[in-house]
């Protein structure tokens, strides 16, 4: 299990081109998300989430959930298929709970499409990997615009992550986003 820190920011396709350009080479990466819930919404209610992620055609199944520290844990594996990745990710750390949940039939609740352009930033502290994302989210019949950037933190001192995330905020007029993809697609889904 990884646990998972980040900063996310709204912003405008204009200013990821600014970052883009002042930070250097960057990875493109299209990405296309599906969100996973047992039909009485099981997963929501443990403020669980599950989903399965084409990454430039390669199926990634991810688990998150709430961490002791405040924090969310975050577990990946590559499989073809959710329930696939349910096992997988359960074999590799994942609670257990998770198998027999989604034992009760999982069913898609939202999603999200759009292109990554990714960079690993080597910085005094610590290493961050910088994503600049646009595209959309899906839920029910309705999209919405999505173009944010993720600081989010791999190895050294989560201090120097936010501050290093702080300073990309001021420099380029960004707005914190604190709820995630999912919790937006879901919401439009609900709309």
């Amino acid at each position: 299990m990884g646990r998972e820190f980040e900063l996310k920011f709204r912003t405008e396709a204009s200013v990821l081109a600014e970052i883009q350009e002042k930070y250097g080479a960057f990875t493109p990466i299209s990405m296309e998300t599906t969100y996973y819930d047992t039909f009485d919404l099981k997963l929501a209610f443990h403020h669980w989430t599950l989903r399965r992620r084409m990454e430039n055609h390669v199926s990634v199944c991810t688990f998150k959930r709430p961490h002791q520290d405040g924090g969310r844990g975050e577990w990946e594996v590559e499989a073809p298929n959710i329930m696939d990745g349910v096992m997988k990710l359960c074999q590799n750390g994942a609670d257990w709970e998770l198998m027999r949940i989604a034992a009760s039939g999982l069913m898609e609740t939202c999603g999200a499409r759009f292109t990554r352009h990714a960079a690993l930033i080597e910085l005094e502290d610590c290493t961050v990997e910088l994503a600049l994302d646009r595209g959309c989210l899906m839920g029910g019949s309705r999209e919405e615009p999505l173009c944010e950037v993720e600081v989010e933190f791999k190895d050294g001192s989560e201090e120097a992550a936010a501050a290093f995330a702080g300073q990309l905020a001021e420099a380029f007029g960004l707005t914190a986003e604190q709820r995630s993809k999912y919790s937006r697609a879901l919401a439009l889904a609900q709309k």
